[in-house]
Formats: structure tokens, C-alpha cells, sequence
């Protein structure tokens, strides 16, 4: 297909950018600085006798300090080791690179806050083993409502410590976002402010099974990695494969965060749709806190965290929530959503804040695919068409020229009335792109790819829509608690959600949707998006009908 970037000199391209960033990451990770007192494994014991260690870092002056703490399974004391002339880069950042420079302190321990940054400001930091990791007693479950129980209980430890204000707050990346939804539904005293920096919700439809389609990439290598450590006695991967739908084992696995009411700064991106993303907003849109800001971008995960502008936002709402000073991250007056808008991969085109998420005055305009012209736009096609899709074959296009200069802000949904033939059922899979000059324009995407379209989105056919209301405009009624065949000759509508982004488009772009039976990209390192994967359809035919009694259309994001 014209406009894809998957040619010889593209690909040439991105195996020299990989060879490089692993050899040479762009990661700067610099010596402790004086002045911070470090005690190490200190004891937590919990409310059912366990004893969880963690290390903090305060300032040595003797002081009281408020306290920001963080709790994983990673390995507190798995810092980055001294090596002639600096430190050893963690493994992680050779294989997920990062596409913008960015550094933190040896103290620092994986997609933790850095504690040269915060106790340079006059906070403690308390890094903290997960219960069965590192030196911490007993076994534990991963994404288990325990986790939340023992945050619960180091938030208190952290409270009540002769170095500590009494105001905790908790901070850090993925799965230490993903410990923090758990642990402040719990409603500790005294948690006083949560930073959930790109933390999915619901590990079923944000991760393991989005749309009900398996993913079949990072959980497989998660759990391999975990299995390999012997410390978990539940296998994500193993329950993967066995529950398709959601049943109680995913029930128990999900936080209460309606139950949540303590002020939150959540991080929504644009570019890890295959990971973090929908839950991000999803966990924002859900909360109870009246007190919540929203920070997105379209920027590599751990370069963005790190860097200044978003350290200033978690500055400013810790300063505000632990210290009652200044107003909190935005310009303080009640715009608390940033909301970054990109051009493409490298070049951002705005910056602003707003209201609320997705922007106020959002309604969403249908355009409608017509299967004889393969074009989309506001006119339904007058005409009935149909367009087969092979489903272990190339996937189906449908192209607009945007007529003005726009911007696409928020969620899409993308209406499909589909026929199945040789199978009675499909996963489908649709993305968003932007052409621009016959050249797609790429973004960043999860795991350090840096190829992404606009947004993409996946069904499983036989989770169609239940009869029950929509969560919101752009999220589908359907709970994944049943699945239904499509009977040969059927016509079925199948809303497939497509995660958030911010885009900016000039007169002339061309506005690409794609749809096919098996996810697009490689999963090599090298020129893929590894490790991400997903389970492909079975052989047969997915055949899209347009026209009239067919509401087949991308409903897009549109400020009025």
C-alpha cells in the first residue's frame, strides 16, 4: 500500500537506529549527590505479621520531611552498578529505547521516582519491595487485591516515621502506577496525593485481552521473566490462555478506583496504546477525587517522566497536596488536563490546558466508509458495497483528504457491519494513519517503537455489543462475559474503540483506516515493535458492508 513506511531504505533505517540505541542508549545516569541519607531495608510490618523492607532517602538534616513512596516487584536494591567511568544502563533501556535523551540518578531503581531529584526539594523517598520480592517476606501475587492492603499499610509506616510530616504521597511508572490504583482504594489516612504516571486499570481490557484479542507479545515475555524469578504463584500468561472472557479471576484483578478520592496527577499518553493508555484515562475519567489533574503527551515513556517539564508537574502538585503551596500543576485556574498535540513523532504543534477530558464542547462526526470508492466521508454512501478482507492477508484501506486544517483530539470508535465467510469469528484489527505527500507520518508508540499510526484499535467479532448503555461516547457496551458466533449469511455491527491521541492535521493530509485480521508490524527488534503481539484470526474471510442500512463509519473527535 502506498504510504506505509516499510520500505528498503525505512527498514535499513530503523535497524541502524536500533543497532545504535542498543549500543549507545540515550540514557545519562549520574554519581549520588552529597547531602542525602540513605538507611536501607528497613522493616514494615503489615497488618498479617509479613515483614516488607524498603530503603528510604531523606534529606541529613535532621528535619521532618513529607514523604513520597513507591512499591514493586522490581527490586529496590536493583540500581544501576558502577562500572569504569559511570554506571552499567539497565538492560531495559537497550532493548525499549528511548527516541529523546534523558538521565536520573544511581539511586534510582527501575520506573521509580529518582531520589537525588525529590530529596533535593526536601522530600524522603521510600522505596519499598512488593511483598515475595527482593528482601521482602511471604508470597505475592501479582495485580492481587494484597498489594493494595500492603500499600495501604506502608503509606501509615511512612506516616508515622520520626522523619516524616505525616503527608504521604505516592509516585512511579507502570506497574508502580498500577500498585497505587489499589492501594488508594483502600483510603489510607494519610495518603495526601497519588502521581498514577501511565498505569493501565482493568488488565483485562487495557493488556492482556483488549477488545477480547489475546496479546500475545510482552505478557508473554512478562511472564517468562517472572517465572524464571520463581516468585509468583500465578501465571498471567497461564490464566490468559485459559479465561478468553472476563470471568471472576479478572474480577478479583481489578482496583475499586470509583472508591478513590485522594487528589491524583494521572499520566495519559497518546503513545502506549499497547500497554497503559485507555486504562490511564480510564482510571482519570473514574475516579471520585475532586482534586484530580491529567498530564498527556505523545513522547517516550521513561524520557518524559524524567524529564523537566513533567518533574515540574509532579512538583507543583506534590508541593501542593504535601506542602498546601502554590496551586498544583497548569496555570491554576481550574484548567487541570495538559493536552500536548503533534504534527508527527518529533514535532509538536501545541500545548494547552483544558477543563476537562476530553475537551470540553467534544462531539464526535461519523465518517462514513463506502466500499466501492474506498473513501470515507460525511455522506453516507447512497450505494450498497461490500469489501472482502482476507484475514491472514493484507488488510482492507479507506482513505479522506482532510479539506482543512484541523486538529483530532480524543478518542475515536470506528462502526463496522461485517459478514464472516469460512470462520464464525475474527479478530479484527484497525488503525488510524496520517499520510502526508504519500508518506505515512509515524509517532511514538509502546516499547520504544517509534513507527505508530494515529491510534489503532482491535475486536474479537464474537464480543459484539451488549444491550446495555455505553460507559462513555466512545466506549462500547460490551463486558467480554460471553461470546457469540456469527452464523454463515449474518451481518453483524461491531464497534471497535481506538485509544485516545491528539493530531494535528493540514489541508491536504490524508486520513488513512485500515482494517485487517491480524496485527500489522513485526515483532523483531530490530524492525518491529517488539515485543508486542497479538493473537491472529483463524482462516477465512471478513467481508465489510457499506451503505444504506449499514452503519459503517469512523466516528472522529470534533470541537465545536
Amino acid at each position: 500500500m502506498p504510504g506505509r513506511p516499510d520500505g528498503p531504505f525505512h527498514t535499513l533505517g530503523r535497524i541502524r537506529r536500533r543497532v545504535v540505541a542498543f549500543a549507545r542508549p540515550a540514557v545519562t545516569i549520574t554519581p549520588p549527590p552529597p547531602g542525602i541519607l540513605v538507611e536501607r531495608d528497613l522493616p514494615v510490618v503489615v497488618r498479617d505479621g509479613t515483614r516488607l523492607r524498603a530503603n528510604v532517602f531523606r534529606p541529613d538534616d535532621g528535619e521532618r520531611h513529607p514523604v513520597i513512596l513507591c512499591a514493586h516487584p522490581y527490586g529496590k536494591d536493583a540500581l544501576p552498578r558502577p562500572r569504569r567511568g559511570g554506571y552499567a544502563v539497565p538492560r531495559q533501556h537497550r532493548l525499549l529505547p528511548q527516541s529523546v535523551p534523558f538521565g536520573y540518578s544511581a539511586l534510582t531503581g527501575w520506573e521509580a521516582p529518582d531520589p537525588a531529584y525529590w530529596v533535593a526539594r526536601g522530600y524522603a523517598v521510600v522505596n519499598c519491595d512488593l511483598r515475595g520480592w527482593g528482601t521482602s517476606e511471604g508470597v505475592g501475587e501479582l495485580l492481587s487485591a494484597q498489594e493494595g492492603l500492603d500499600v495501604h499499610d506502608l503509606v501509615e509506616w511512612a506516616a508515622v516515621q520520626p522523619w516524616s510530616t505525616g503527608r504521604v504521597g505516592t509516585n512511579g511508572v507502570s506497574y508502580l502506577a498500577l500498585v497505587q490504583w489499589r492501594g488508594a482504594a483502600t483510603r489510607p489516612p494519610h495518603l495526601a496525593g497519588m502521581c498514577v504516571w501511565e498505569g493501565f486499570s482493568d488488565v483485562y481490557a487495557d493488556f492482556a485481552r483488549p477488545g477480547g484479542v489475546r496479546e500475545d507479545g510482552f505478557v508473554v515475555m512478562w511472564s517468562k521473566l517472572l517465572q524464571a524469578q520463581r516468585r509468583s504463584p500465578a501465571s498471567l500468561r497461564r490464566e490468559q490462555k485459559a479465561r478468553p472472557l472476563r470471568d471472576g479471576w479478572w474480577d478479583d484483578r481489578l482496583p475499586d478506583v470509583e472508591s478513590i478520592e485522594v487528589p491524583a496527577l494521572v499520566c495519559g499518553s497518546f503513545s502506549d496504546h499497547e500497554l497503559h493508555s485507555r486504562g490511564s484515562f480510564e482510571g482519570f475519567r473514574r475516579i471520585a477525587s475532586s482534586e484530580r489533574w491529567l498530564y498527556t503527551h505523545r513522547g517516550p515513556k521513561w524520557a518524559t517522566y524524567y524529564g523537566a517539564e513533567a518533574l515540574a508537574a509532579q512538583t507543583a502538585f506534590f508541593d501542593r497536596h504535601l506542602r498546601d503551596e502554590g496551586t498544583g500543576p497548569g496555570p491554576g485556574d481550574g484548567r487541570r488536563v495538559r493536552v500536548e498535540v503533534r504534527r508527527s513523532g518529533a514535532d509538536i504543534s501545541a500545548v494547552r490546558w483544558e477543563h476537562e477530558w476530553p475537551p470540553a464542547g467534544t462531539t464526535w462526526e461519523p465518517l462514513h466508509l463506502d466500499a466501492r470508492s474506498l473513501r470515507l466521508g460525511p455522506d453516507a454512501p447512497d450505494r450498497p458495497g461490500a469489501v472482502p478482507v482476507a484475514l491472514r492477508g493484507a488488510p482492507a484501506t479507506w482513505a479522506w483528504t482532510v479539506p482543512e486544517d484541523r486538529e483530532v483530539v480524543g478518542p475515536m470508535w470506528l462502526s463496522l457491519c461485517v459478514e464472516l465467510r469460512g470462520t464464525d469469528d475474527a479478530n479484527l484489527f484497525v488503525a488510524v494513519r496520517k499520510v502526508v505527500d504519500g508518506r505515512e507520518v509515524g509517532f511514538e508508540g509502546s516499547y520504544g517503537f517509534t513507527g505508530a499510526p494515529v491510534t489503532r484499535g482491535m475486536r474479537t467479532v464474537s464480543h459484539r455489543d451488549s444491550q446495555g448503555p455505553w460507559a462513555a461516547p466512545w466506549i462500547p457496551a460490551v463486558d467480554h462475559r460471553r461470546r457469540e458466533p456469527v452464523a454463515p449469511g449474518d451481518i453483524v455491527t461491531v464497534t471497535i474503540e481506538l485509544p485516545a491521541s491528539a493530531t494535528s492535521w493540514a489541508a491536504g493530509d490524508e486520513l488513512r483506516v485500515e482494517v485487517g485480521g491480524r496485527w500489522p508490524n513485526r515483532r523483531n527488534p530490530a524492525t518491529g515493535q517488539f515485543p508486542a503481539g497479538y493473537q491472529a484470526s483463524r482462516r477465512g474471510t471478513a467481508v465489510v458492508h457499506t451503505g444504506p442500512g449499514n452503519a459503517t463509519a469512523l466516528h472522529l473527535p470534533v470541537r465545536s
